[in-house]
């Protein structure tokens, strides 16, 4: 279940509600009981396996070059 992050307008704490994606624009109260919140923007965790190495790098497409990999400058 998604994490939503939260700051109270009134007493300026941050909490996390947990709850579904289905839920996620619905108000939420502070710890504190206060109901002036607002959802913050929060970063994206990407999970991966530790140790993979690197990703993987995706096929050349073309020489390099200027406009069009190369093969019309000369």
């Amino acid at each position: 279940m998604p994490n939503y992050e939260f700051r109270c307008r009134a007493c300026g704490d941050t909490f996390t509600v947990s709850r579904p994606m289905s839920e996620s624009g619905a108000p939420a109260s502070c710890p504190e009981g206060h109901d002036d919140t607002v959802k913050l923007l929060s970063a994206v965790g990407i999970a991966g396996t530790a140790g993979a190495g690197p990703a993987p790098r995706p096929a050349s497409g073309g020489g390099g070059g200027a406009c069009c990999g190369g093969g019309c400058c000369g």
